[in-house]
């Protein structure tokens, strides 16, 4: 992970101009201190944990560790239901690639939202290949942060719909350690330990995750569909603290791995209603392996009326995805199809030989009944540096409260696509001998300089801001197949991002909030300056309350799109191989909604309580033109038509009992049905996925000084639902699945 010497160079220069030179001399205190340390956590959190009012404006939620060993979930998917405005595809059933969108944005492979972890993007490619199909392990999670609304020009790219914040474990001053251990269902198990150490001002933690599972759907040659992740990570941490100044150094190192044996065919209508968990034999060979490194050194300096956070980061990722790209096309379109038509309708002409050839009912006879399995190859870097200032200043007879932030970035992808051709013989996928073909190769790189300032001033029961976002992106795009048309692109866009808002005090415990901010989604590197970025403007209005044991918001947003943006991926249907990343625009969509939340804790007597919550989301989302596309989630599109994978209602309902000694959880979700494609004229025009519930359960006992057994059970009612129809198929959700634990800290 050795940094190239412009990277370098970029990361002094940038750390000068901020004044963050270290101050090695300052006087180094006896023993860690306590300060630094409460003050240092509390800045690794956008929005952080407060017993008082948060004041800030836009909609938060805060999942802290306690909510997420309620359920010991391994999906964020099934995490973020207790969060309003989110709306989810699921695909794999087991969270393996996310699908997150908040505010009625898509959520194809969560590209339109920031994923941060301690406060670093952590996408493969933010800029240059935004579709994240890496996704950090949900259980080594310390706490989850969900911001929507204007402070999200704080946290870009991507401000259009918000900020997801995943906070690792940190190191604390006090010596700790866990181990877990779940067994479940297909051949579950995760074994999760951490361990701290400190020895006068430095502490060392070392966390290690693995999960795996031998998967609930079928192939007939009785191979594993299920997967096995790996997660380590370390981290150095020294305190150094001085009569002007307390800082703290951190580095955090990390490694993760996946193997699944997941495919993107899914199945029939007619035989997703006879077996659901079945897979077809043409689905056989499909693997995904990827790689994940990481690296990242935290200085922290604050003062009387300051702090500075300096990070310099690298994250790279490797992955190979062997998956059936499609049959061999032939010259003559009346019999070319695609997976997603033969699966569609797969008795009308044709398609009924596809069809069985698929399933394996029907040896490869033909050269067009030929296989082709593709292997998308990509290597991605993403590193930077960062440096965010909060200062309270008195100025003009006012106090200012200053967030100010710079970053450096640079990202790339280089994608090595490459297809081998197989024949169906005797239900098993044999190769045809033929040689391997390079379809895609390809680098996109981005360098982008980012800056924000905003500045919040107190009055009385008002706190107001004002703020505004600077990106000024270059990319450069680059074929590597010889002969092509297109060999390089180099492009250039500043964009300047403003925002405001207002939070008004009614009393110590309640408060209103408005906002409205310009919302951004830049295009990729390798598009065409005709591809128009994607640019809103968003608005909201909400009601906060809080105390020790109640919590209650309510939120209304508008997002007034001039131009909505798509990209074809792979994830999106078989017809984008060959266009990977194509991006479209549909001009003017206009997205409005309610979000609203409500918790609380009754005591049921002396020894016994009772935490509960409702959470509703309702989301309109209209195109606001009539036009024609070939992109297979829009089609040709009349004004009014809804933008497709945008649930209206979304509903989830939460009770437990708890005590001091055991606590039962259950959790109910509903979620409306999805539109599969937003007009006429593509395959899956008209095809809803059905509205459905799932309910989750969980429980668990203490045993003092003995450890912790738990048992959950995801999928309580054993529900089956197509979840999703893309890319080629309709694919099921997990179905009932029951873990036991044992946890034991010391």
């Amino acid at each position: 992970m050795n940094l190239p010497k412009k990277y370098l160079v970029k990361t002094c220069s940038l750390a000068v101009s901020l004044g963050l030179c270290l101050n090695l001399h300052a006087q180094q205190s006896e023993s860690p201190n306590n300060d630094s340390d409460d003050t240092y956590s509390q800045r690794m959190l956008i929005i952080g944990q407060k017993e008082e009012l948060n004041t800030e404006a836009g909609a938060v939620t805060v999942i802290d560790e306690a909510q997420l060993e309620k359920f010991e979930f391994d999906d964020i998917h099934r995490i973020l239901a207790e969060v309003p405005g989110v709306n989810i595809r699921q695909e794999d059933g087991y969270g393996l690639r996310p699908n997150i969108g908040f505010r009625g944005v898509t959520p194809e492979r969560s590209k339109k939202i920031n994923i941060l972890e301690d406060g670093i993007l952590i996408g493969p490619a933010p800029y240059s290949a935004p579709a994240a199909y890496y996704f950090p392990m949900v259980s080594r999670l310390s706490s989850i942060e969900v911001f929507k609304g204007p402070s999200a020009i704080l946290y870009g790219p991507n401000t259009v719909a918000g900020t997801l914040n995943l906070h690792t474990r940190q190191v604390t001053s006090q010596d700790e350690g866990m181990v877990d251990l779940s067994l479940g269902d297909f051949g579950y198990q995760k074994l999760h330990a951490y361990t701290i150490q400190n020895t006068g001002n430095l502490g060392i933690l070392v966390e290690a995750l693995h999960s795996g599972s031998e998967g609930f759907k079928e192939l007939e040659n009785g191979a594993d569909t299920g997967f096995d992740k790996n997660d380590i990570t370390t981290k150095f941490r020294y305190d150094l603290d001085g009569a002007e100044f307390d800082q703290v150094f951190e580095l955090k190192l990390g490694y993760a791995d996946e193997v699944s044996d997941e495919t993107y065919l899914g199945l029939t209508d007619s035989d997703f209603a006879a077996s659901p968990y079945r897979r077809y034999a043409a689905s056989q060979l499909g693997l995904m392996d990827w790689e994940h490194k990481q690296f990242q050194f935290t200085h922290f300096i604050s003062g009387t009326n300051f702090d500075v956070t300096t990070r310099v980061y690298r994250n790279e990722f490797d992955r190979a995805w062997r998956k059936l790209n499609n049959f061999r096309q032939s010259s003559n379109p009346a019999t070319r199809r695609s997976l997603q038509e033969i699966l569609q309708s797969p008795t009308e002409g044709i398609n009924a030989i596809y069809y069985q050839v698929l399933t394996g009912d029907k040896d490869s006879e033909g050269l067009f009944e030929q296989l082709i399995i593709g292997t998308n190859d990509r290597s991605f870097y993403s590193q930077g540096i960062q440096s965010d200032l909060q200062w309270e200043v008195d100025w003009a007879g006012f106090t200012h409260y200053i967030k100010a932030g710079v970053r450096y970035h640079e990202d790339e992808i280089e994608r090595n696509h490459t297809e081998d051709s197989f024949n169906m013989v005797s239900r098993m996928l044999t190769s045809t001998g033929e040689a391997t073909s390079l379809t895609t190769a390809n680098t996109e790189r981005s360098e982008v300089i980012s800056v924000y300032f905003q500045d919040t001033l107190k009055l009385d029961k008002w706190e107001l801001s004002l703020g505004i976002r600077g990106e000024k992106i270059d990319s450069f795009y680059q074929n590597n197949l010889t002969g092509s048309e297109q060999d390089w692109l180099k492009k250039s866009n500043t964009i300047w991002l403003p925002g405001a808002s207002a939070f008004y005090s009614l009393d110590s415990h309640s408060g209103l909030f408005a906002g409205i901010h310009r919302g951004f989604v830049p295009t990729s590197p390798k598009q065409s300056p005709d591809i128009e970025i994607e640019d809103s403007t968003n608005l909201e209005l909400g009601y906060r309350y809080s105390n020790q044991t109640s919590q209650i918001e309510l939120v209304g947003f508008v997002s007034d799109f001039k131009n909505l943006k798509e990209s074809c991926t792979a994830s999106t249907s078989s017809n984008c191989f060959s266009i990977i990343d194509q991006e479209y625009n549909a001009g003017a969509v206009d997205v409005s909604g309610i979000e609203a939340s409500y918790s609380d804790r009754l005591e049921v007597n002396g020894s016994i309580e009772m935490p509960w919550s409702i959470i509703y989301t309702y989301t309109s989302a209209e195109f606001q033109e009539s036009f024609n596309s070939d992109f297979e989630l829009w089609g040709d599109v009349i004004a009014g038509d809804s933008v497709p994978y945008l649930p209206e209602n979304q509903l989830t309902l939460s009770l437990g009992l708890e005590t001091s000694k055991w606590r039962v959880n259950l959790m109910a979700n509903y979620t409306d049905e999805l539109n599969e494609a937003a007009g006429s004229n593509v395959v899956l025009s008209g095809v809803t996925t059905n509205s459905f519930w799932n309910v989750d359960l969980s429980a668990a006992y203490d045993f003092d000084n003995f450890g912790t057994v738990y048992l959950k059970v995801d999928n309580l009612l054993d529900e089956i639902n197509i979840i999703s129809r893309r890319p080629y198929g309709a694919r099921p959700n997990k179905p009932q699945q029951i873990f036991m634990g044992y946890k034991y800290r010391w």
